[in-house]
């Protein structure tokens, strides 16, 4: 470290060397030409060697400090302009100054980007709650009035399950997260969110079938109910005939295999990107691409690993890993 130091202050110090073994040359050959003794001559370059290796080394020392102060300040995660060293001449507080500007600068910008992302995060989540008066509203309606008609209620479902993915996307991507993280039997709540999808499963004559999930994990319940439900939805929209069974393998991985019309191996890569709804999308034309890139972050910040098997034609299989390693209850 020292001596990587030292190389970059003599690279940096070089015309003043330059300079002192110039003069020190001049005066050399000024002794020579006038015949003075070599002990005098002698004298008077020993002296101005200490003196300049008394000079070299205390600026030396300035030097390597501060190199190794701006060394630390650049290692930090934020840098704040505080513990930047001051300026020990003209040329230093210059730059000092314009750093100074761009930092005050780039401060603003990224205080207005987020105070525009808050106004959007407010805006929007607003605009969710205020949509869902009308939609409970219509639900009613049709229950008071004993409509039953089932493809009107299959669709104001649909709108409630995007409503819900907004605000979930909006609540995710936010400055924060409200996650409570717990013990949480899995057996309510998967029974909970199956329950939800009951009548699309009565309408579409799909079995289901629920395995032994008779156990507990940290998790985050609501989050983690937000998964189920969106992955039922998937499992649902894509599954013509036969049915979707769920079950734990190895106690703590959580299985949910459907009959549908799989995946395409080309779009498996590709399909927690968000935005990205693959051949199935564009077959079905109600997907938006938004639901398996939140299950995967969400997954992700709950530290549990979700994979996807699938096969076209066959089926697919969603398996959700509990990673209780990095999670601690509250």
């Amino acid at each position: 470290m020292r001596l990587r130091v030292f190389f970059h202050y003599l690279k940096d110090r070089w015309k003043g060397a330059a300079l002192l073994l110039s003069c020190t040359g001049v005066f050399l050959l000024v002794f020579w030409l006038q015949r003075l003794s070599l002990q005098t001559v002698g004298y008077a370059f020993l002296l101005c060697v200490a003196l300049c290796l008394g000079v070299v080394l205390v600026d030396f020392f300035y030097y390597r400090r501060r190199w190794q102060e701006l060394s630390w300040i650049l290692k930090q995660p934020l840098v704040d302009l505080s513990l930047i060293p001051e300026a020990k001449d003209t040329e230093t507080a210059l730059w000092r100054e314009l750093v100074r500007q761009e930092y005050k600068e780039r401060r603003k910008l990224l205080e207005e980007v987020q105070e525009e992302r808050r106004n959007q995060l407010d805006y929007y989540t607003m605009w969710v709650h205020q949509v869902k008066t009308p939609i409970a509203a219509m639900r009613l309606l049709l229950d008071d009035n004993e409509a039953r008609d089932r493809t009107i209620l299959a669709e104001l479902f649909g709108v409630e399950q995007y409503v819900g993915m907004v605000l979930s996307y909006l609540r995710l991507s936010g400055d924060g997260t409200d996650f409570v993280i717990r013990r949480v039997k899995l057996s309510p709540l998967i029974r909970r969110s199956v329950r939800k999808f009951a009548p699309l499963f009565i309408r579409k004559k799909l079995s289901f079938s629920l395995g032994d999930v008779e156990c507990e994990t940290l998790t985050d319940e609501k989050w983690l109910s937000f998964v189920m439900e969106q992955l039922l939805s998937n499992a649902l929209k894509y599954t013509k005939e036969g049915g979707i069974c769920i079950y734990m393998e190895s106690g703590k991985r959580l299985v949910i295999e459907d009959s549908g019309i799989g995946i395409d191996p080309a779009d498996l890569p590709r399909i927690w990107e968000r935005g990205f709804t693959g051949e199935n999308g564009r077959t079905v034309g109600s997907a938006t691409g938004i639901g398996l890139y939140l299950c995967r972050e969400i997954c992700r910040k709950l530290s549990h690993v979700i994979t996807i098997e699938s096969e076209s034609g066959v089926g697919t299989k969603v398996c959700i890993q509990m990673d209780e390693a990095r999670v601690r209850p509250e």
